[in-house]
């Protein structure tokens, strides 16, 4: 059985970024493990630029990102190993991996960072009613087959859901020739930032439905169209508002689930907002050594927010390899009125140095409410914000100080108010 310090699962942004941060930390035994060819993640196809604002200070496209860490863990000497899958953690820390250069791995560590991104929600997962015919992709797919493998999906596109990687397909569609007819959203509100939506849909005339859903898939082949209909405030069609659209490719950008199989084999406690694991600051899970950062703990919408969370990450699996002891649960984060989940989900005030950044999204749109943070019953935080929406996480930043103002805290609410 091999043995490393750390070893990281995921060689995507969040996975680079704790490499990064577990080297700079003094640690030379690391190991990434990546199921894919090359490493990078899901930024290798997203050619479009708006990367690096934040950690770089300048707009790179996604490869041009990527390969800024990439340069990095060579310098740092770091080990990784491409096309390994991993198929199981257990608790106690032993990873097994498979690839056709070592057949099956057996690796102890003494920390792990889980960094395994998020998947697509399929068709399947959401029911849409119609035909099973050729032209329907997640949109991440046609982005792949678009991006890196040089193949049109199709050239009359109708985009299901306004998340940001379908608004930046109906643009990149529409560069490629194709003609993008709508973007169809369930909810009253995009889910996608709104730099998106003014450069990927305004920019293009391109018509954003909101409340609005697809009830039909016409064609036996292949699609030749579509029925999308209003939807009422329980989500529900209205009949007589149903409006057919001919097109040959439907888009389906509804939603991305954190990538948690192994995470669940290694009885890692799980939200069942986020679907990923629950943490404390450190990024700890409920099992000693185990950390998660990036997609695979929440989604986010700037890979900059993904460097700098699973730079603690690694940070902090490092110090646990020299033998720092994270607790697990001392102050209960809970979420009330519009917001819908915190990460960190628990926060020991003994692991806070000067500040830690809770992060957490509202469930609606909201304009000129208050963000407010209370420590048991005392309001701490009553900050004004002019517009709040699902599609923008938002990033509070409780200090050392403010921690230590409240020693015999036991909860901590975060909500959103109108006064």
């Amino acid at each position: 059985m091999r043995e490393y310090d750390i070893v990281i699962i995921g060689a995507g942004p969040a996975g680079l970024a704790a490499a990064v941060g577990a080297k700079e930390e003094g640690i030379d035994s690391i190991l990434i493990l990546e199921r894919d060819n090359r490493l990078g993640g899901i930024l290798n196809q997203c050619i479009h630029n708006g990367f690096g604002l934040h950690i770089f200070k300048e707009e790179l496209t996604g490869p041009e990102y990527a390969k800024r860490f990439i340069d990095k863990i060579s310098t740092l000497k770091v080990e990784h190993k491409l096309n390994t899958m991993v198929i199981d953690i257990s608790k106690d820390k032993v990873i097994t991996a498979v690839n056709e250069e070592d057949g099956i791995l057996e690796i102890k560590a003494k920390a792990i960072v889980l960094a395994m991104g998020c998947r697509e929600r399929p068709r399947g997962a959401i029911g849409i009613p119609g035909n099973r015919c050729a032209g329907i992709y997640c949109a991440g797919t046609a982005q792949k087959f678009v991006n890196i493998d040089g193949y049109m999906p199709g050239k009359e596109v109708v985009v299901l859901g306004s998340g940001d990687i379908g608004l930046i397909m109906a643009r990149r569609m529409t560069l490629e020739g194709a003609k993008v007819k709508a973007v169809v959203e369930l909810m009253p509100y995009s889910g996608g930032l709104k730099r998106n939506i003014v450069q990927c849909l305004d920019d293009y005339n391109i018509p954003l439905k909101l409340s609005h859903t697809v009830v039909g898939i016409h064609g036996k082949d292949r699609v030749e169209g579509v029925t999308i209909a209003k939807v009422d405030e329980n989500r529900k069609p209205i009949k007589g508002t149903e409006e057919y659209i001919s097109c040959d490719t439907l888009l389906l950008s509804v939603g991305l689930i954190p990538e948690n199989e192994l995470s669940r084999k290694a009885q890692i406690a799980m939200s069942k907002v986020t679907g990923g694991p629950e943490v404390n600051e450190s990024l700890q899970t409920n099992i000693d050594g185990i950390f998660a950062c990036g997609n695979v703990l929440h989604v986010h919408d700037l890979v900059d927010n993904v460097t700098e969370e699973s730079v603690n990450a690694g940070r902090n699996a490092a110090r646990y390899v020299k033998g720092v002891c994270f607790n697990k649960k001392d102050i209960e984060v809970l979420t009330l009125d519009g917001i819908t989940y915190t990460v960190p989900k628990y926060i020991n005030t003994n692991n806070v140095s000067k500040f830690i950044d809770l992060r957490f999204r509202v469930n609606n749109v909201y304009r000129d409410k208050y963000i407010s943070i209370y420590f048991d019953e005392e309001r701490e935080l009553h900050i004004k914000k002019r517009i709040l929406t699902p599609g923008e996480m938002e990033t509070v930043k409780l200090t050392k100080n403010m921690l230590d103002k409240y020693p015999n805290c036991k909860k901590i609410t975060v909500k959103v108010e109108g006064v």
